[in-house]
């Protein structure tokens, strides 16, 4: 459970500061990573961010509720980090994520992924987090495996790329997932209920300039 997870499974996470004004009132929450500069987060359109900044790396996050269903939003990229392997830490760079939080561990988690998520619950104070994620993301290179085991979450996250840094910039892409159908893939078993949401970025090991957005993120039914 290390610093950089897309989502809240890191001990060493510190609470947003003043420079997430602009989210209050908004259901998001800024969290930053101890010892790198945080990215903008700012609110646009229909329950949308526009995230800015340059060698960055920082995320918010909602609650949300219920069971897996389908999740849609939309989102583009119009400057973003050169292709890096999301398969591997301290290189994984990618100019946004779309995490999503369970209440349950997967079926196979071991006594070790229980124990790391239990310290990092002790760090986090009252923000219960979420015991197993799915993280969608654009960016790498590419060649990443359709699904890979998360290299700072282990076997309690699963990574994967929907669009890879080459992929066309200064457009609008729709996308839609099926939450119950990838936690199954993913993990196996029955899906828990939804936790929370993240966005994130982690554009810190290229020292990258990164300008997304997303907008219009819905749970809804498949």
């Amino acid at each position: 459970m290390l610093r950089r997870a897309m989502f809240t499974l890191a001990p060493s996470l510190l609470p947003g500061t003043g420079r997430a004004n602009d989210l209050l009132g908004t259901g998001w929450t800024h969290a930053e990573y101890p010892g790198l500069r945080p990215a903008r987060f700012t609110p646009m359109g229909e329950q949308g961010l526009r995230i800015e900044g340059e060698g960055t790396g920082s995320f918010v996050w909602r609650r949300v509720s219920g069971v897996a269903q389908c999740l849609t939003w939309r989102w583009r990229v119009d400057a973003g980090p050169p292709p890096t392997d999301l398969t591997r830490r301290f290189g994984d760079d990618r100019a946004i994520s779309v995490a999503v939080g369970f209440a349950g561990f997967p079926t196979g988690a071991g006594a070790w992924q229980r124990a790391q998520h239990a310290i990092a619950q002790g760090a986090a104070g009252n923000h219960t987090l979420p015991r197993s994620v799915l993280i969608y993301s654009w960016g790498g290179t590419g060649r990443e495996p359709v699904r890979f085991y998360s290299p700072w979450l282990g076997q309690l996250g699963k990574v994967h790329p929907l669009r890879h840094a080459r992929s066309e910039t200064g457009r609008w892409f729709e996308e839609r997932v099926d939450l119950d159908a990838d936690w199954r893939t993913a993990f196996g078993g029955e899906p828990p209920h939804l936790q929370e949401i993240a966005i994130g970025t982690d554009v810190d090991d290229t020292s990258s300039r990164v300008d997304a957005q997303i907008d219009r993120i819905r749970v809804t039914a498949c």
